[in-house]
């Protein structure tokens, strides 16, 4: 596997998912595996649970690993060609990218959308330039459209926690006060549709999710009706895709106090089939979901969370077994 952005990259679900099955039982099976091989972790964004999992990930394998913390201490980088660097940015990335290529095996990285540029966001122009330009294997910690480690971390969670065959899953929109990328639920749209699972999407009108994440995923606009029978829920706030509405891309198009009704309550979950509650943290409470739903015994964010672990252990594993 030379790069991991989507879902089609890891192959077969199924095999993946009994190899991170696998692993969670022994995860230092292949200690071995990568030693005196480097991972350079590159962080464009604030990560916690990104960081520390993959960092494990890689520590489980037998990596070294640098982190590189693009903001806080590194050259300010340009990203985009043509133009005249004049103002604060001190580097391209595209002198950065070999550079740093030179000092690792693989290179791991995180770059939020801007979402003031949908074409720009959309073509992954970050990633695909350490793609094209690092001569190493490079995976994405969520990138400008998508967040695979999550959706991957997200499968596991739901094998691990299903309680009848092919699960009803639910992505349900979330109020919030600010911009969020469509990253997240864009990954989970396209891991799910490639799950055995009942998966429907509910958002309010012009949310709509860009057609080649949500791969023909039934959408409910009334939330209510999306719930009933659920046995996963999986809130998520995203900012307008602009699939509908381009001018609008990246905004949030209602006042978040007038959408508070969106936020997942016992009263919602009470339509569900005894659901589990999702997110991919973190989480503002009392908006997206409320304490006692977050903290009901059905709540997986923890256990979801953990397994970060585990998927980046697997995708690790699988590039270092082709270098």
């Amino acid at each position: 596997m030379k790069s991991f952005l989507n879902v089609e990259d890891l192959g077969s679900l199924s095999q993946a998912l009994e190899e991170a099955r696998q692993l969670k039982e022994n995860r230092f099976q292949y200690e071995r595996l990568g030693h005196n091989k480097t991972l350079l972790m590159v962080f464009f964004n604030n990560s916690l649970r990104t960081r520390l999992s993959t960092q494990k990930a890689a520590m489980n394998l037998g990596m070294n690993v640098i982190v590189l913390d693009v903001n806080a201490g590194a050259w300010k980088l340009e990203t985009e060609r043509g133009v005249i660097m004049d103002g604060d940015r001190s580097e391209h990335l595209l002198e950065a990218i070999p550079v740093m290529g030179s000092y690792c095996d693989v290179i791991g990285v995180r770059s939020f959308a801007g979402l003031t540029d949908r074409e720009y966001d959309y073509a992954e122009t970050v990633f695909r330039q350490f793609v094209e330009y690092s001569g190493r294997p490079v995976f994405a910690m969520e990138t400008a459209t998508v967040h695979p480690l999550q959706a991957f971390a997200d499968l596991i969670t739901i094998e691990e926690y299903k309680e009848r065959q092919r699960p009803k899953v639910v992505m349900t929109w979330a109020p919030h006060p600010k911009s969020l990328p469509q990253a997240v639920p864009n990954s989970f749209a396209q891991w799910m549709m490639a799950a055995d699972v009942d998966f429907v999407v509910t958002h309010p009108e012009g949310y709509e999710l860009d057609p080649k994440f949500l791969c023909g995923a039934r959408v409910e606009y009334n939330q209510q009706d999306a719930l009933q029978g659920a046995d996963f829920v999986y809130a998520k706030n995203w900012s307008c895709p602009g699939v509908t509405r381009p001018a609008d891309y990246g905004k949030v198009l209602d006042d978040y106090h007038r959408m508070m009704h969106w936020t997942v309550d016992e009263a919602h979950m009470a339509l569900t089939n005894n659901a589990h509650f999702m997110h991919c943290l973190p989480v503002r409470r009392n908006m997206i979901v409320s304490d006692a739903v977050i903290e009901d015994p059905r709540s997986l964010v923890i256990p979801e969370a953990a397994n970060r672990e585990i998927s980046a252990t697997v995708v690790l594993k699988r590039i270092l077994q082709e270098l």
